[in-house]
């Protein structure tokens, strides 16, 4: 899950607010062509349709005019469905009968591994695409969109966008508490180890006394800790591992200490309370990917302004992501995967940052002006073009599974929101967790 609209500053511009894709009731197709007429509308053109889940950030950055103004005689129309999880099996439905598909579909990261495991044969091998270069592209999201060699090693997916973490941390209630406020002596506190997390957690209490929270929730925790190993819930042979698996464990185990230790505010992440908490200072930290900036400051207002800043996490770990394919069976597969090269393409994913606030997934952007210079004025001009990149190329080439979604929901809904809401214990609310799973899985 993540926002799918936010801007940043770049070199001392106003951010803006962000749009969480859960938070719509309603999800009616959006069928969207041009923001405006491309040159030579009287000539005949190629259509090219690009389907898309929520304000996926593209055509608002006005990426489709600037290639239709470049390729005149090329005019692109999207479709977007607000909600990935009704966007998702239609696309596996179209898929397989090969009729209703756009020429370029956008695929959510949690969907990928499967993408790549069952559909790999009926997608274009983007690698081929004129002006992709591998070397350009953080190599663990290239992976990600890799089959494996007993699929045929195609590139089926080019990566947009990715979610880097920091966390987010008060100023004002740190200062409170005798901890330090500067961003890089916040990340000394913790670097390279979360279980320093939780001991800044610990001191954290000490001073501010019982009822402040260090963090919004257990499983925000677990689910960033999580995200910074190699091997999480399947192994690089397919098979489900979370359940032998010491880091999963691990995870599991850390996370559950920040409730158990009473440094949980104890809120479930993407509902009004944990809404409300960000303008309440009802928690001291949170685990941000870099597009929760944006929601931050949608939910804290004006009043959080320079209270709130981020800093480096403890490890490299990533949070959402999406990637652009290519159907075989589209009208016009050639036309179609030039167009999803240039849309990923390292100058498009820095507008598109500069634009939206989608952090780039191609490293090649990294050291260009609109990313390395970024800053966020409402987190005290937080440097996040530097935060995120140095969190990004950190970032394991993890093995994603099919049902990582599912796993992780039910560890994060099912075990340890027992543990944190409820008192259960740990291995209470891990067993709770695997028998969820378990029968998930079955079915």
């Amino acid at each position: 899950m993540r926002a799918r609209r936010s801007l940043v500053t770049t070199a001392g511009l106003l951010g803006a607010t962000a749009l969480l894709l859960a938070g719509c009731a309603e999800d009616p197709a959006d069928k969207s062509g041009p923001s405006a007429p491309a040159a030579g509308d009287g000539k005949a053109k190629t259509t090219l349709t690009v389907g898309v889940f929520g304000a996926f950030g593209l055509k608002e950055a006005g990426l489709y005019d600037e290639y239709m103004a470049q390729n005149p005689g090329i005019r692109i129309e999207q479709t977007s469905i607000e909600r990935n999880e009704n966007y998702y099996p239609q696309l596996l439905t179209h898929l397989g009968t090969g009729s209703g598909l756009a020429d370029i579909q956008a695929v959510e990261v949690n969907n990928i591994a499967e993408i790549t495991a069952t559909q790999a044969d009926k997608l274009v091998d983007l690698a081929k695409a004129p002006g992709v270069d591998k070397a350009a592209y953080l190599p663990w999201k290239w992976a990600q969109g890799t089959a494996s060699a007993a699929k045929g090693g195609a590139t089926v997916g080019l990566g947009t966008d990715i979610g880097p973490q920091g966390i987010c941390y008060r100023k004002d209630l740190f200062e409170a508490a005798g901890l330090p406020t500067d961003r890089a002596a916040v990340g000394a506190l913790w670097a390279g180890d979360w279980n320093k997390y939780l001991e800044a957690g610990k001191a954290y209490k000490a001073k501010a006394g019982d009822g402040k929270a260090f963090v919004d929730s257990a499983s925000g925790v677990m689910a960033a800790v999580t995200g910074s190993s190699a091997q999480r819930f399947y192994d690089d042979q397919g098979k489900v591992v979370y359940k032998t698996n010491p880091a999963v464990r691990g995870a599991f185990d850390l996370a559950a200490s920040f409730a158990t230790e009473g440094l949980s505010a104890k809120l479930q992440q993407f509902t009004p309370t944990w809404d409300q908490g960000f303008a309440n200072g009802s928690f001291a930290t949170v685990s941000c990917p870099a597009w929760m900036l944006g929601y931050i400051q949608d939910k804290a207002g004006p009043a959080g302004k320079d209270k709130w800043d981020v800093a480096q996490a403890p490890k490299p770990s990533n949070w959402g992501g999406s990637f652009l394919v290519v159907p075989k069976a589209g009208k016009h597969a050639e036309e179609a995967a030039k167009l999803a090269a240039w849309l990923t393409a390292p100058a498009q994913q820095a507008k598109l940052f500069e634009k939206r606030g989608s952090f780039p997934s191609a490293s090649a952007t990294y050291k260009l002006a609109a990313v390395s210079g970024a800053k966020h004025e409402y987190f005290g001009g937080a440097p996040i073009g530097e935060i995120f990149a140095k969190a990004a190329e950190g970032v394991p080439v993890a093995v994603v599974g099919p049902k990582d979604l599912v796993i992780a929901q039910n560890l994060a809904d099912i075990g340890m929101l027992q543990v944190d809401q409820k008192g259960r214990s740990p291995q209470e609310g891990w067993e709770s967790a695997v028998k969820a799973i378990d029968n998930a899985l079955d079915r």
